[in-house]
């Protein structure tokens, strides 16, 4: 099997990517994640899956490289990383009894072959109704300002949903498995019969 690279040093993706039991490296993709202009959530975290992958396939030239971008959407508007405390409160305060889609792009990348395999996945949040003392705790809790969305699923946020709604609850930390297993297999990559020869 060719190198397997996950393009993104997120320590969530990470603990994902080794539930496949697959051995990886990690690289940090350098590049602009700006929106393009009338740019839609799923046309955006699509193209930014890709180029990351691409950006880091300049430094692997034989390897299958995974990259992967995630936007929260709120009635139309994108949201991303929150960044501040401020951010976050603002972002949970918004997301109080409404459903949350969450877009993420999915790309594998044969450096060698220069052949782009991707996809997008999404999911729904459900959020309760959150009171302000609610959203602050959460919080000062958990300090999620590198999460789109405010929120890690996979800790106390989920405590503030009422309930999900989506074909892979992985997509939601950042890496859809079941759709990687699927684009891995288009390259040959069989997850099972690798374990198999282990």
């Amino acid at each position: 099997m060719k190198t397997l690279v996950l393009g993104s040093t997120s320590p969530f993706r990470q603990s994902l990517l080794e539930k496949l039991n697959l051995p990886f490296i990690t690289a940090k993709p350098d590049i602009d994640e700006t929106a393009l202009v009338n740019e839609t959530p799923t046309a955006l975290v699509e193209r930014l899956a890709i180029e990351k992958a691409k950006a880091v396939a300049l430094d692997h030239r034989n390897a299958l490289i995974i990259g992967s971008d995630q936007v929260a959407v709120c009635e139309g508007e994108i949201l991303g990383k929150p960044h501040t405390i401020e951010n976050a409160i603002k972002q949970l305060t918004m997301f109080s009894n409404k459903c949350i889609t969450f877009y993420t792009g999915l790309c594998v990348y044969d450096s060698k072959k220069q052949v782009a395999k991707s996809i997008v996945e999404p999911f729904h949040v459900h959020f309760k109704t959150l009171s302000k003392e609610v959203i602050k705790n959460y919080v000062l809790a958990e300090m999620p300002l590198n999460c789109a969305g405010s929120f890690k699923s996979e800790g106390l946020g989920i405590c503030l949903f009422e309930r999900l709604e989506g074909d892979d609850p992985n997509s939601l930390i950042g890496l859809p498995l079941i759709k990687l297993t699927q684009l891995l297999a288009q390259f040959d990559v069989d997850v099972l019969a690798l374990q198999a020869s282990s």
